[in-house]
């Protein structure tokens, strides 16, 4: 998989412009994704003296990057789309937060065995076969 995730508040905690502590277990979960052969683009607002920062701590760290606010190493931001193309995006601005690193690392791993069912990890839904909803639709009262 392609997994875009992004630094501040996800690998380490907001403390922009500075660099936050580390989130407890992502340094850890992102070398087992970089080892279980997924492509880990970091993706975030930082540019500049900020970025080499925020990649250079992540080097510091073990975690290994196949490019950073691209798609690929070589691509130009001056003339690419805006757009990431990437399976998953980690973020701590997604619907519902950040789930814990271990959550993560499950639902790569479930994703990529063809279980699409997210429930089973963040424990929303106990049975979606017994609610008959699926997808977020379990995450919800109507």
């Amino acid at each position: 998989m392609i997994i875009a995730i992004d630094f501040d508040g996800t690998i380490v905690e907001h403390a922009y412009p500075k660099i936050g502590k580390p989130i407890p277990f992502a340094i850890e979960t992102l070398r087992m994704l970089h080892d279980d052969g997924h492509r880990l683009i970091l993706w975030t607002v930082r540019e500049g003296k900020l970025l080499q920062e925020a990649i250079d701590y992540c080097e510091q760290n073990g975690i290994c990057f196949f490019a950073v606010n691209a798609n690929y190493p070589e691509e130009k931001r001056e003339t690419s789309p805006r757009k990431l193309v990437a399976d998953l995006f980690i973020d701590d601005r997604n619907l519902g937060g950040l789930p814990d690193w271990g959550i993560i690392y499950r639902a790569v791993q479930a994703t990529v065995r063809g279980e699409c069912s997210f429930e089973t990890f963040t424990n929303k839904v106990s049975d979606p076969e017994k609610t008959g909803k699926k997808g977020f639709g379990g995450w919800f009262k109507w």
